[in-house]
């Protein structure tokens, strides 16, 4: 009896080790996506502007980025156990933090910076602890799970944020995570501590501070276009940012000559196949993230639809890339994985384009649906392609480096796609009113661009402020059609630079080589 009871025990540990990795990058995956749809509700709770929140959904991806290959070198020095539940306790603060926010400083601290910073240490804690944990078919299947998880906390991200929001609170969705780090907490017992094979001379700090400085002035400088005053300093903000990534790489290869560990071995990118692979990743990332930022803008300011609405419109296009991220593989014994990324890309240019022909003044939610499932089919593909392309073409000396890369990059890419398609948004906004208001006669006392600017900083509001002027109350309606059309011209515009992209992706794809070794 006493035999099968320590059987009993030794199975659920045993498979222990995989619930907290997949409750882990469950509410790591889920929190870069449940939020997107909750913007209004941010906006009035917060007493903030559209900007704001742009720019702390950002720099949550940036400090994920930035600070991943720091985390994962934390490992060695501390241990991994302790590395990631010192990631979870970030976290768990940062969601607290989030969960009672009163201003969107607050937020920042909170949500981007603590919960960031708590991902770091986490995400790549839990892949190392299924590869000590499980050998042989049970290690597949927990990589198949763990990825599976990831997949559907980002597919119904959008949902579950949107009926939290709707039907309660946006601010249960950071609840409902500190209850899934304090369950964590408590069956943290099942997780084996590895020996630290490092001491603290190995961290390179340095190298750290050079990547987190290089990559936030670029993202900040990117952030700031939307700003026309700002403009003069936009180019000294991101060459600087370019510098301090130059003497990032020059550091790297000369703490390697001199035999001591570097942030990340620079040689990792002397492989073709992985350099390719990585930007091809930024890319996917930086579409993806940047239309599930602009859509849920457009449909609570024109169409006025709720959060829940929103994350529903948006769930056909989750659920496509879910479905076609996991079955595409099956497409390997018809065609190569270059042609399946080639198509892939070009399913999602053609999805792309779709997309940017429905916004109108008489759009409605599930307008998007076609032309986002399109979209998604093409991501899918890409997404089932594109990491084992990329992984598989580094040696085995390279495999820790290249997958601290592979998940630093894709954190980069969501954190640009925020920033860079959000201000081609704006912007185009900005002319888009500017074009609208030429023709219209009211607000006579101010000049053109002066009007601009106040319907611009009211569409910031998402509504949530008086118009600008005292306007009758057919004044205001003309008034609000001029900001819906200029901002639906905006949409087309923003997503004919996305298909651009997208064709950057599908050009770089032929420079991959036949094999994956060159």
């Amino acid at each position: 009896m006493n035999i099968l009871r320590r059987s009993a025990d030794t199975n659920k540990s045993h498979w222990g080790v995989l619930a907290i990795a997949c409750m882990a990058v469950f509410i790591m995956v889920i929190d870069t996506t449940i939020m997107n749809v909750s913007i209004s509700a941010l906006v009035a709770d917060l007493n903030t502007d559209l900007p704001s929140i742009q720019s702390t959904i950002a720099v949550y991806a940036l400090i994920m980025a930035s600070f991943m290959l720091f985390g994962s070198r934390m490992q060695d020095i501390i241990g991994r156990k302790r590395a990631f539940l010192f990631g979870v306790l970030l976290y768990g603060a940062g969601t607290f933090t989030a969960s009672v926010s009163w201003n969107i400083n607050s937020l920042l601290i909170g949500w981007s910076v603590l919960e960031g910073l708590g991902a770091a240490f986490m995400l790549p804690a839990t892949s190392a602890f299924l590869t000590d944990s499980y050998e042989g078919k049970e290690r597949a299947f927990a990589f198949g799970l763990w990825g599976g998880v990831g997949a559907a906390g980002a597919a119904f991200g959008p949902i579950v944020g949107g009926f939290l929001t709707t039907y309660y609170s946006w601010r249960w969705a950071f609840r409902l995570e500190l209850i899934v780090v304090i369950v964590i907490i408590i069956f943290s017992y099942l997780l084996k501590e590895r020996k630290t094979g490092s001491g603290w001379r190995e961290l390179d700090l340095f190298g750290t501070v050079l990547s987190f400085g290089g990559l936030s002035l670029l993202v900040v400088g990117i952030l700031m276009l939307r700003n026309v005053f700002m403009w003069d300093l936009i180019p000294l903000l991101i060459i600087s940012g370019i510098v301090l990534l130059g003497i990032l790489y020059f550091w790297l290869v000369r703490r390697k000559k001199n035999g001591r560990m570097p942030l990340v071995d620079v040689d990792v990118f002397k492989n073709r196949t992985f350099s390719i692979g990585i930007i091809l990743g930024i890319i996917q990332n930086l579409v993806i993230a940047g239309i599930l930022f602009i859509i849920p803008v457009f449909l609570q300011s024109v169409t006025g639809a709720t959060a829940f609405l929103t994350g529903f419109a948006l769930l056909p296009m989750s659920l496509a890339i879910l479905v076609f991220s996991i079955s595409a593989n099956r497409l390997n014994v018809f065609a190569g994985p270059k042609t399946l990324l080639l198509a892939g890309f070009a399913v999602a240019i053609g999805g792309s384009q779709l997309l940017g022909g429905v916004f109108g003044l008489y759009t409605e939610a599930f307008d998007i649906v076609p032309g986002s499932v399109i979209f998604g089919i093409g991501v899918g593909i890409i997404f089932s392609q594109l990491t084992n392309i990329t992984l598989s073409s580094s040696s085995k000396e390279h495999e820790s480096d290249a997958s601290g890369v592979l998940n630093t990059s894709r954190q980069l890419g969501t954190s640009l796609g925020t920033a860079i398609i959000g201000v081609l948004l704006f912007i185009s906004l900005f002319g888009g009113l500017i074009a609208g208001l030429e023709l219209d006669e009211q607000l006579d006392d101010l000049s053109v661009e002066e009007k601009a600017l106040q319907l611009q900083e009211w569409t910031y509001r998402m509504g949530e402020s008086p118009l600008p002027g005292s306007l009758t109350p057919v004044q205001a309606e003309a008034i609000k059609i001029i900001v819906d059309d200029a901002l639906a011209s905006a949409m087309k515009t923003t997503f004919s630079a996305i298909s651009i992209i997208l064709a950057l992706g599908f050009i770089l794809v032929l420079g991959l080589p036949k094999r994956e070794s060159d």
